[in-house]
């Protein structure tokens, strides 16, 4: 059993550190040797949980979805209940992203999304993280009472991660929220 939780540590902590050294220095930089350092693991543990790197770079790209969603999920589960109005939702929406910040691991998933343009064993966890990004857009949006909110999410999705790819390539902060009021039918005051 203890065996299993120190797997699961390093594996998490090599997920991590691939995520860290992308964001910091792109996917070229990824190395077993980099990686294990940056992870404070053994090279043996690298090719141990990964057999390859397109295995590390996919499960790491999947590991900060799955993260990501659970995290807006339970975001969106908290004001679920308190009758939060679309424009509520897209103020909210804003000091998300404004709090996502310029990380290394928030831009991580921007190189990934690029590197599976270029890889396309990568394509299909790219494809699983759009479908999760598109899934809890759907869900937020029925809860808000948004009509045919499954023809609007993808849209929705697309143009919130276009305006967090805008500001982190410009620097500028990007308008999420009238963004989201002019998708959904809201008032973009």
């Amino acid at each position: 059993m203890a065996a299993q939780a120190t797997q699961a540590s390093a594996r998490e902590r090599i997920l991590q550190a691939v995520l860290q050294v992308i964001g910091t220095d792109g996917v070229a930089a990824v190395t077993n040797r980099r990686i294990a350092a940056e992870a404070g693991v053994s090279l043996g543990s690298i090719t141990y949980h990964f057999p390859s790197q397109t295995d590390m770079l996919r499960d790491s790209l999947l590991e900060f979805v799955t993260a990501e969603t659970t995290r807006m999920t339970d975001l969106a589960e908290t004001y679920r209940d308190r009758g939060l109005s679309v424009a509520d939702a897209a103020t909210l929406t804003q000091k998300i992203v404004r709090d996502l910040g310029g990380t290394a691991e928030q831009l991580a998933p921007f190189e990934l999304f690029i590197q599976a343009g270029r890889d396309p064993s990568l394509q299909d966890a790219a494809d699983e993280c759009y479908a999760a990004y598109d899934v809890l857009a759907v869900t937020i949006l029925e809860a808000l009472g948004v009509a045919d909110a499954t023809a609007v999410a993808s849209t929705l999705v697309a143009t919130i991660s276009g305006l967090q790819l805008r500001r982190v390539a410009t620097g500028v902060p990007q308008d999420v929220s009238a963004a989201i009021l002019r998708l959904v039918g809201g008032n973009a005051d």
